[in-house]
């Protein structure tokens, strides 16, 4: 959306974002996951309890599909994503003195899956070899190969998912 933002008018931008949002978390929200935020033109999501992870890549899977069907003035947004699994704490970040917190979750896994959706292309859904590994037998998925994700120490196994 940021060369949008540089040929369209602010409240053209924004109608555009919601409606991407409109399909995007309609479609979470459907797999039971939980928004967790709004980070400019991109969502963060959680998945919780039984097969969190299957239900994360089906959510995202129909996400992508949604998405290719929507066209704004000549303009076909792409979706990356990235997904992860494992421990997190979750809980209100932010400043007590300012009366502004948000509720979040916080960890390397929550890093690793930015850091992963950061290095998809269109269309792309990326997810690491330990998650790979919990969902192969559910979902067709390719090697990517190993990628340094920005501040990882060692580089990671990463799988695309396609069906």
């Amino acid at each position: 959306f940021t060369s949008i933002s540089e040929t369209r008018q602010p409240d053209e931008v924004v109608n555009m974002l919601n409606s991407l949002f409109d399909a995007m978390v309609k479609e979470i929200l459907a797999q039971g996951g939980q928004v967790d935020k709004f980070i400019g033109d991109a969502v963060m999501a959680i998945f919780r309890g039984n097969f969190h992870l299957d239900r994360a890549i089906d959510a995202c899977l129909a996400v992508r599909t949604q998405v290719e069907k929507i066209s704004a003035d000549g303009y076909q947004p792409k979706v990356s994503t990235g997904i992860n699994t494992g421990e997190m704490i979750s809980g209100n970040i932010g400043s007590a003195s300012l009366k502004r917190l948000d509720f979040t979750v916080i960890g390397d896994v929550v890093n690793v899956a930015q850091r992963l959706q950061a290095a998809a292309g269109p269309g792309q859904i990326l997810i690491p070899q330990h998650a790979y590994n919990l969902v192969k037998e559910s979902f067709n998925c390719k090697p990517v190969g190993e990628k340094q994700l920005k501040h990882k120490a060692e580089p990671v196994m990463v799988y695309e998912v396609l069906d």
